[in-house]
C-alpha cells in the first residue's frame, strides 16, 4: 500500500520516513537533471480511490471535521483568499458557523477587520504579502494588542527569502499566531518553510481555473497538483493546505488521501449569491465574475499578469454548497470503510492512463 500520508503526513516526527520524497529533495539540491529524477505524475482526474468494507449504517455517522491550528472546523475546506471569493461578511459567517476562512489581502484594512472579529468573539485569519507595508500591518496588530490567530503569507512564489524574513518578523511580533506560508510547489520548499518557522504551508502554483502561471512562465504545479501534494506530504512535518485544481467534490477526498490538512477551493466556492464578484447577466442567465489574484482585474493594471477573468454561473447560497460538500465527504469516509476523516488516508487507489488505458493499482 502506498503511504503518501499515513494517518496524516504532518503528524510524523521530523526526519522520519522521508524516502523517497526526501531523496527527491536531496537529488534536486544536488543539481540532478530531470532524466535522473523520475517522479510519478498524475492529477485529480487521473486518480480513483478504492472502497473498503463499510462499517456504518448511514453516512451521517461519519465525521468530516478536522482540527487545524488548534481549532476544530466542520470541514477540511477553506474558500480561496481571493477578492471574488471571500469578503469580510462571508469571513464572519464562516467563522460563526464553524468553518475555516482566510481573508484576502487586497484593499483590506486588516486592523479594522481584526478588531471587528475580536468584538464579535470570533477568530481572526488574515492574509499579508512579504513587503515592508505588510510588516507594518503586523506591527499595528501587535501595537494595538489585537493580534491575529492565523496569518497567511500569500505570494505567488513563496519559496523566497522575503517569506523567510516575514515569518521571522511575525514570530517576533506575534509569537502566538499560526503562520501559513506559500505558495510553494516542491518538497524542498516545504522543508525550508517549515525550518524557517511556518506552522503550515500552502501548496499550489498555477493549478487554479483562473491562473495562467504555467502558460506565462513555464513553471508550476498545474496538471500535476495532486502528485505535488503527494511528494510534499512525504517530507512535511506540519500541515499542508492544497490550493487549487479542485473541480469536483470528490477531489477533496483525494486531497485528504494524499496528505492535505485543508483544501483551498476557488471556482467551486465563487459564483454564489453572496459572493463579492460583480453580477453579470448574459442572455438572461446570471453570472458572477471570478478572477485570479494576479490578473489585471485584481491588480488594476496590466503588468506581470498571471491570472484571468471568467464568469461563474450563480450557484445559489454558499451554505447549501458547503452542506453538499459535507454530505459528499461523509460518503467518502463511508466508502473508505471509516468513521472519521483520517480514515480516507488508509485507502488504496488506481491511476488511470490516457483515455483510461493502462490503469494500474497502487497497493
Amino acid at each position: 500500500m502506498d503511504t503518501a500520508a499515513p494517518g496524516g503526513a504532518y503528524n510524523r516526527a521530523p526526519g522520519r520516513d522521508f524516502a523517497p520524497g526526501f531523496l527527491l529533495v536531496q537529488a534536486l539540491r544536488a543539481g540532478a537533471c530531470a532524466r535522473e529524477c523520475v517522479v510519478e505524475i498524475f492529477d485529480y482526474e487521473n486518480i480513483l480511490l478504492l472502497p473498503r468494507r463499510c462499517r456504518v449504517d448511514s453516512r451521517a455517522e461519519c465525521d468530516p471535521s478536522t482540527t487545524f491550528g488548534g481549532r476544530k472546523f466542520r470541514l477540511p475546506v477553506v474558500p480561496a483568499n481571493m477578492k471574488t471569493v471571500i469578503d469580510a461578511p462571508i469571513a464572519r459567517w464562516l467563522a460563526e458557523n464553524g468553518y475555516f476562512y482566510i481573508l484576502h489581502r487586497f484593499d483590506v484594512d486588516a486592523l479594522a477587520f481584526a478588531r471587528h472579529m475580536r468584538d464579535a468573539g470570533l477568530f481572526v485569519s488574515i492574509s499579508i504579502g512579504a513587503r515592508s507595508d505588510d510588516a507594518a500591518v503586523i506591527d499595528q496588530l501587535a501595537a494595538e494588542g489585537v493580534g491575529a490567530d492565523y496569518i497567511t503569507i500569500d505570494i505567488a512564489h513563496g519559496h523566497a527569502d522575503s517569506v523567510r524574513r516575514m515569518i521571522g518578523h511575525i514570530k517576533h511580533k506575534l509569537p502566538e499566531a499560526f503562520v501559513i506560508a506559500g505558495n510553494i510547489g516542491t518538497p524542498e520548499a516545504v522543508i525550508d518553510l517549515e525550518s524557517w518557522g511556518a506552522d503550515a504551508t500552502k501548496l499550489g502554483i498555477g493549478p487554479g481555473k483562473v491562473c495562467i502561471t504555467r502558460m506565462k512562465t513555464g513553471f508550476g504545479t498545474g496538471g500535476w497538483q495532486l502528485s505535488a501534494l503527494k511528494w510534499c506530504a512525504r517530507v512535511a512535518t506540519k500541515p499542508i493546505i492544497a490550493d487549487g485544481g479542485i473541480r469536483e467534490h470528490g477531489d477533496i477526498a483525494k486531497s485528504v488521501r494524499f496528505g492535505a490538512a485543508m483544501v483551498m477551493i476557488g471556482s467551486m466556492l465563487a459564483g454564489h449569491e453572496e459572493s463579492p464578484g460583480k453580477t453579470v447577466e448574459v442572455d438572461g442567465v446570471l453570472y458572477k465574475e471570478y478572477y485570479g489574484s494576479a490578473s489585471e482585474f485584481n491588480k488594476g493594471l496590466r503588468r506581470n499578469v498571471e491570472g484571468k477573468r471568467i464568469l461563474e454561473p450563480v450557484k445559489g447560497r454558499l451554505a447549501d454548497t458547503l452542506k453538499e460538500m459535507e454530505e459528499d465527504l461523509q460518503s467518502s469516509i463511508s466508502y473508505a470503510g471509516g468513521t472519521v476523516l483520517a480514515d480516507i488516508r488508509k485507502v488504496n487507489y488506481v491511476i488511470l492512463g490516457q483515455n483510461n488505458a493502462g490503469e494500474h493499482l497502487l497497493m
